[in-house]
């Protein structure tokens, strides 16, 4: 029977190196108790459409404030005040109309979180030379007439055959 080796021991890690396991461990502590205040660090805001016309209607959106209320203004349409869309939602939103008389260029949204006084962003609206556009509002105006003449067709068709489909239930 081979003889027993005796067992190791192993040496203590130098005071540097468990120094810094403490600092670590420490840092990794605090950064678990606290992901809620990270969550809301810096708020980002939006204008959609980027570039509108005078009268034109541009939504606008707001994230990260960590408030339930927030106000957009700008010289483009005054001040909006923005709420969430739902109690669960993050964003603020709200639409506002650009003014008929806004001068062509660039206009300061500025997105103030809670109202004023809190956070803010500022985002850029440009306002784009003449009147929004009315009439059909884009809706069949980038379509070429043979677009239209199908959609027609398939109308056409599925009204047919509603009308064949409900007669044959009555004929029954």
């Amino acid at each position: 029977m081979p003889a027993k080796q005796p067992a190791k021991t192993l040496a203590k890690p130098p005071a540097a190196v468990r120094r810094l396991l403490a600092v670590a461990a420490a840092t990794l502590v605090v950064a678990a108790a606290s992901p809620a205040t990270l969550a809301h660090a810096r708020a980002s805001a939006t204008v959609s459409p980027g570039i509108v016309a005078p009268g034109g209607r541009v939504s606008l959106n707001i994230e990260g404030c960590g408030t339930r209320t927030a106000r957009a203004s700008s010289s483009a349409f005054g001040e909006v005040r923005l709420s969430p869309g739902s109690p669960a939602a993050t964003n603020l939103f709200a639409n506002a109309t650009v003014f008929g008389n806004a001068s062509p260029g660039a206009h300061r949204v500025t997105f103030e979180c809670g109202g004023p006084g809190g956070e803010s962003v500022i985002v850029s609206l440009q306002v784009s030379p003449g009147a929004a556009r009315g009439g059909t509002g884009g809706s069949i105006d980038s379509m070429s007439p043979g677009q239209i003449a199908v959609g027609g067709v398939l109308v056409a068709a599925a009204l047919g055959a509603g009308v064949w489909v409900i007669r044959r239930r009555r004929a029954a």
